[in-house]
């Protein structure tokens, strides 16, 4: 009859690898440790250390100023107006606000370098078709506004 083979395994030492991988650290990732000390330079060098070494000794204290000030009716609305600010940018196409960003200086510095226009040259200008298009555009906005403010004034 065969044998059993024995089979002795070495006991694994976690804290020895991680020793290992902690002598070769410095090796490996030079580079980004000299960089990590700069900016921790940095910030010794405009106390920012020493303001948040004074946060955590007083956190308890800071977290309840927070509390206190996220707790009032402006804050809350503050936060609720950030958020539907935050949904009508996600709605916008960001060509379209691309393409405003950069009308919009366009057109304040035309404005400032030529005389005002005539009455009958602006109604001209407002009779283009890109014209018209943007009056529509701003024509809309204003009636659902004004739907609004007509629905809250019900209540």
């Amino acid at each position: 009859m065969a044998k059993p083979i024995p089979l002795e395994l070495t006991p694994r030492d976690p804290r020895a690898e991680l020793r290992s991988r902690l002598e070769s650290a410095p090796l490996e990732h030079a580079e980004a440790m000299l960089t990590a000390y700069e900016v921790l330079q940095g910030l010794h060098d405009k106390g920012a250390l020493e303001m948040l070494r004074g946060v955590i000794g007083s956190s308890d204290q800071t977290l309840q100023m927070i509390v206190d000030a996220a707790k009032t009716p402006e804050a809350i609305r503050s936060m609720r107006n950030f958020v539907i600010l935050a949904k009508l940018a996600a709605a916008f196409d960001p060509e379209l606000l691309a393409g405003m960003a950069r009308a919009v200086p366009e057109s304040l510095a035309n404005a400032k370098m030529q005389d005002p226009l005539s009455l009958l040259q602006l109604l001209k200008k407002l009779n283009s078709k890109d014209s018209r298009r943007a009056l529509t555009a701003l024509t809309c906005a204003l009636e659902s506004v004004g739907k609004t403010l007509d629905t809250d004034s019900q209540h």
